[in-house]
Order: structure tokens, then C-alpha cells, then sequence
């Protein structure tokens, strides 16, 4: 298996964590951002749109992140794995929910932050458009906080692939100095990703 991207991106970040808590072989070769590649032709034959993550498995060439993160989910949990796919109709569907939500809901936010909060040089930086998009993504914490408050993973009693969204975008939330409301249910909900081994070694990686 062979997953294809750099680390530090958000979305190579939901694959890699996906396939270490699945406890699977893999190697990442890295591409895009400072490492490039994505022109090569052997990149493009795998995906045409030239952008990562790409999940090469046997005979399978993947691309979009949640589209790998549901494949290896459902493909490879199984009794000697964590059961990121979830077998009662409903909840996966709530899980489903929760992952199409952070993509759509948080990432143009998230995208924002980063720019003008880590990203651009400080001359270009927009203070105006950090607050716009620091209140926007905390507004929708509001929202995850309120399941929180009701069950331990954001789809109920057990981890989904709900989570590995979530979780990914929430760690810059937390460690990038911002404007916060507390929100005890999501900072408690933080605080178990972080005791997990695979999240603390392709999630909370050095922010740039």
C-alpha cells in the first residue's frame, strides 16, 4: 500500500491517520507542496487532476480523501481492527453526516486560518479575514460541542470515520493561538484524540 502526499496537508493527514489506526502497512511517498511531483506523468497516471492524497492498494489507484478514508474503513475493519466502518446502517450514516460536514462546513474556514494565521508573511496577513474565518469555524464548534456533550465520538459511542475529519481540522484549531470560546465537550473530545498513538504521529505534526 502506498499513500501518496505530504504529511503536513490536511487531507494526506485524514489518510495516513486512517490507515495507522487501522493498524495497516504502508509507505508515504511524498509529493506536493515542497516535494512536488504532482506534474510527473507517473503521478498523473494515477491521478489525472494532479493533486494528493492518492492511495495506490494492489491494483487500486484512489484519489479524494474521504473517498480513501471510507474505502479503507470499510475494506479493512475487520475483528482484528478497529471498526472505523460501522455495520448498523444509521450510525454510519450519522458518521457519513459528520465527515461531509467538516469537509464542506470547515475547510473554507479552516483554509482562511492558515493563510493569514500561519502561511502568508505578515505584510499580506489580513486581520479581517482571520476574525471572519475564526468566528465562522468557531460557530460551527458550537455545533460539534453540542453532540459532544452526548457521546464520546461524534457519531456515537464509537470511533467513525466521522472522527478522522473532525479530529484532523481540530488540531490546528486548538494549537494555532486564537480567538476560542471554551467549549469543554470538544476540548474533552481533543484531549482523547491526543492519547491515541497514530493521531499524535500523522496529526499533530509541526504547523506550516
Amino acid at each position: 500500500m502506498i499513500i501518496w502526499g505530504r504529511p503536513n496537508s490536511i487531507n494526506v493527514k485524514k489518510v495516513l491517520w486512517t490507515a495507522a489506526e487501522l493498524k495497516l502497512a504502508f509507505e508515504n511517498k511524498k509529493a506536493g507542496g515542497a516535494y512536488g511531483g504532482l506534474d510527473n506523468p507517473e503521478f498523473l497516471a494515477l491521478n489525472p487532476n494532479g493533486r494528493v492524497p492518492v492511495l495506490q492498494d494492489e491494483n487500486l489507484a484512489l484519489w479524494e480523501s474521504d473517498a480513501i478514508v471510507r474505502y479503507l474503513a470499510s475494506h479493512y475493519s475487520n475483528e482484528d481492527r478497529p471498526a472505523l466502518y460501522i455495520k448498523d446502517a444509521i450510525t454510519q450514516a450519522k458518521a457519513d453526516q459528520w465527515m461531509c460536514w467538516a469537509s464542506t462546513k470547515l475547510m473554507p474556514f479552516f483554509r482562511d486560518i492558515m493563510a493569514h494565521a500561519v502561511r502568508l508573511p505578515q505584510n499580506e496577513r489580513q486581520p479581517e479575514v482571520l476574525a471572519a474565518a475564526t468566528k465562522g469555524f468557531g460557530d460551527a464548534m458550537k455545533i460539534a460541542n453540542e453532540t459532544l456533550n452526548n457521546s464520546k465520538w461524534i457519531a456515537g459511542d464509537h470511533m467513525s470515520v466521522g472522527d478522522i475529519n473532525l479530529g484532523s481540522f481540530i488540531y490546528c484549531w486548538f494549537e494555532i493561538p486564537l480567538d476560542r470560546e471554551p467549549l469543554p465537550a470538544l476540548e474533552a473530545y481533543y484531549q482523547n484524540l491526543k492519547n491515541r498513538p497514530a493521531y499524535r504521529e500523522h496529526v499533530m505534526l509541526p504547523i506550516t
